[in-house]
């Protein structure tokens, strides 16, 4: 190969195989290469062939695009999968919030007046009416919401909370430090098995601003253990002129199969219970888009709405779009839009089944297993939901890598790869079989 017969960058790109690439990155790759071939040609090595360029720059750029956001197909079993996007909004949700999305809005307009209006008002009512809350707010994630209310109550003063609450979330953010980040001290009591009532009241001083119950939805704790319901907080937290807050994580509304709802109320009943202000995740148990939903008292949600922070918190019309749409199914009672609750809900006969379906359009049938999954997402701890998977034969680590090159995540069990059908939506069937054909031909 001489410095002549070195492809050119304008031609690199105007090839086919690179039609729909970013140019500029693709450019840049392309240079990199090409200034990497030319250092060899100039200390007297053999470089590679035009041909192991083009294939070398297409590697490269497969690397970058790797990063790109893609649509797969969700095997693991796991509903609320943290890493492949939490809860999936279903298409008609989304027809219903396209409109909107894709138009000018009266995000901030009022139309009545003509004047300028409230992003959150609508939403907030929608809230009200399917929770039966005084008030809501909407933040961009439930971590966010959690500052925000401790920001505008807690900010200088104390906030108590019990050992056995002190939870870490994803990506290593502590409760601790979320609480000092927002101008509060942390005041634990209790221990980490076992917390009384009695330990609140003993902690209570003049320094004392809320008090705080976090949810433990992402571990649990058994055996000889203890804790307070937020009803007695909250009663508590009134008796002495204090705020009580209920950072729930997960919230859901009304009943959960496979019994997952024991010991996980409602976001209903815990207003019931007298909770002043409870938050929890959009994207979670509740099935929509990622935000953080705060309700609770008028007068409480009206000093949140008057903090600065709040622009920085805020959402935009693309969730608060998504989000009004899936309040009203849930309102109007339209289940089956929601994804989330479809998955969870699904038998272990229905699954069956779809394993079936599937093995009837293989040229070689899988195994079909009985297995259990969780629900995922940090939520429900040790609670287990029955499910049905397709086992492959084979090295598993090996048949996780070829799905994965696929865009198909399954997860490994017993020393088999798995593809668990619980969250394999139903547009999705068909690719599944294709690419399950193509590994195992």
């Amino acid at each position: 190969m001489s410095f002549q017969n070195l492809p050119q960058i304008d031609k690199i790109l105007n090839l086919e195989r690179f039609k729909d690439a970013i140019k500029p990155v693709l450019g840049e790759i392309s240079r990199d290469i090409l200034k990497e071939q030319r250092e060899l040609l100039k200390l007297g090595q053999n470089s590679l062939n035009k041909e192991a360029i083009i294939e070398k720059i297409a590697q490269k750029y497969e690397q970058y695009k790797a990063g790109e956001l893609a649509p797969l197909i969700n095997a693991t079993g796991v509903s609320i999968h943290t890493n492949l996007g939490r809860s999936v909004i279903d298409e008609r949700i989304y027809e219903r919030a396209k409109e909107i999305i894709c138009s000018y809005s009266n995000l901030e307009y009022n139309l009545l007046s003509g004047s300028r209006g409230n992003r959150y008002d609508y939403s907030a009512r929608l809230l009200s009416t399917l929770f039966g809350s005084e008030d809501a707010l909407i933040v961009n994630n439930n971590a966010s919401a959690v500052f925000l209310v401790l920001n505008t109550f807690a900010r200088g003063g104390e906030t108590i909370v019990s050992r056995g609450e002190l939870v870490e979330i994803g990506g290593s953010f502590r409760v601790p430090e979320v609480m000092s980040a927002s101008g509060t001290s942390l005041k634990e009591i209790g221990t980490t098995n076992k917390t009384r009532l009695g330990d609140y009241e003993s902690a209570i001083n003049e320094n004392t601003k809320m008090l705080l119950k976090v949810h433990r939805s992402n571990f649990d704790i058994v055996g000889f253990s203890e804790d307070v319901g937020i009803g007695e907080i909250s009663n508590l937290a009134k008796s002495k002129g204090l705020l009580d807050y209920y950072d729930l994580g997960s919230g859901h509304i009304g009943d959960l199969p496979y019994n997952l709802d024991k010991d996980e109320p409602s976001v209903s009943k815990i207003l019931q219970s007298g909770a002043s202000l409870v938050s929890f995740s959009g994207d979670k148990l509740f099935g929509s888009v990622q935000c953080g939903i705060i309700l609770g008292k008028k007068e409480l949600i009206a000093k949140l709405r008057k903090n600065q922070l709040l622009r920085m918190l805020r959402v935009d019309k693309v969730i608060i779009s998504l989000l009004c749409e899936s309040i009203k199914a849930y309102i109007n009672k339209e289940f089956s839009l929601i994804t989330t609750l479809n998955q969870l809900h699904k038998s272990v006969d229905e699954l069956k089944i779809l394993a079936g379906e599937i093995n009837q359009n293989l040229a070689r049938p899988l195994e079909i297993l009985d297995t259990q999954t969780f629900v995922g997402g940090g939520t429900m701890p040790n609670k287990r939901i029955p499910s049905i998977a397709l086992a492959l034969k084979g090295d598993a680590q090996t048949n996780e890598r070829n799905f994965r090159a696929k865009r198909v995540i399954g997860r490994i069990e017993n020393d088999k790869f798995l593809l668990d059908l619980r969250c394999v939506l139903q547009k999705d069937v068909a690719k599944l079989t294709k690419v399950i054909n193509e590994v195992t031909k």
